[in-house]
């Protein structure tokens, strides 16, 4: 929300979830983190809109604890919506989420306009319209998951599209093994994208971690983030038939340089090196299974 209003991308819509925060916080820090997520947004955002390019937008996304997240809003105002768009999180969240979207006519409008038919499901833990869905659902469980996907219309024989963000390091390594093996096994033609943290074996990782847990944070699934090669084999280990995964940095060089120019000059940064070593310990992870050769 902070980096949106100083200008590091465009969101018109996040004002509607997220309250302003009074306070900055350090400037490394806060030059360092804005970069960051400047990065992850650009990185990921690439990746889903090459799918829907690929597909044509004949294809259905589902973002796992998706949150607060706006990007169906987001892909409905550049006209890349796909079929169908789902969200799960938590139904305390989903919740949240549900009476956000009911009070504030510019969330609740794009969904009427997007949606056909007769009915619009809208209760207090779900929403179900023609073009986007939220559902209420605990991601350690994917029986429980895929039974209340399926209730709002999950299409298993479209091209699917799955994406965790800073999701699966919260559960163990044998819950995310099995969301991602669902996943592979139930999509005959699909894509998934992870960001989330990696290299937290390292002192600058180790510190990373000690400060969440002093918040009361556990990364329960931090094992698998040893390394960009444990990303990718978790991956390749669960049924997906390729899998890439490069670092923050790596895709911070990778945007466009007119653009990172512009965001450099918003504040100063002067701790260069720490800003390197936080991107370096996040990552972007992607993998595919594709039977029809797409």
């Amino acid at each position: 929300r902070f980096a949106v209003s100083v200008g590091y991308w465009k969101d018109p819509y996040i004002q509607y979830f997220v309250r302003q925060a009074k306070e900055r916080k350090a400037p490394e820090i806060n030059r360092g983190k804005l970069a960051c997520y400047y990065a992850r947004v650009h990185g990921v955002s690439y990746l889903i809109k090459a799918f829907l390019k690929k597909t044509e937008c004949n294809c259905q996304i589902v973002n796992l604890g998706a949150g607060m997240d706006t990007l169906f809003w987001r892909l409905k105002d550049e006209n890349l919506l796909p079929r169908k768009y789902f969200e799960v999180d938590f139904p305390m969240i989903v919740a949240r989420k549900i009476h956000n979207i009911k009070s504030k006519p510019p969330l609740s409008k794009p969904i009427m306009e997007s949606h056909s038919g007769d009915s619009l499901l809208i209760d207090s833990h779900s929403l179900d319209s023609s073009r986007y869905s939220i559902v209420g659902a605990d991601l350690r469980f994917s029986s429980d998951l895929e039974e209340k996907l399926k209730k709002h219309d999950l299409d298993i024989h479209l091209p699917t599209l799955l994406v965790a963000e800073c999701v699966l390091v919260y559960m163990t390594p044998q819950q995310s093994a099995n969301l991602l093996k669902w996943a592979a096994s139930t999509f005959p033609v699909a894509m998934f994208i992870n960001y989330e943290q990696v290299n937290m074996t390292d002192r600058f990782g180790q510190i990373m971690i000690e400060n969440l847990q002093r918040r009361q944070c556990n990364l329960a699934g931090v094992e698998v983030c040893r390394s960009l090669d444990s990303q990718r084999e978790r991956l390749l280990l669960n049924g997906w038939e390729t899998a890439r995964a490069i670092d923050m940095m790596k895709v911070y060089s990778f945007l466009p340089q007119a653009d990172v120019k512009r965001i450099e000059g918003l504040e100063f940064l002067d701790e260069k090196e720490l800003f390197e070593q936080l991107m370096q310990h996040y990552c972007i992870c992607w993998a595919s299974k594709d039977s029809s050769n797409l």
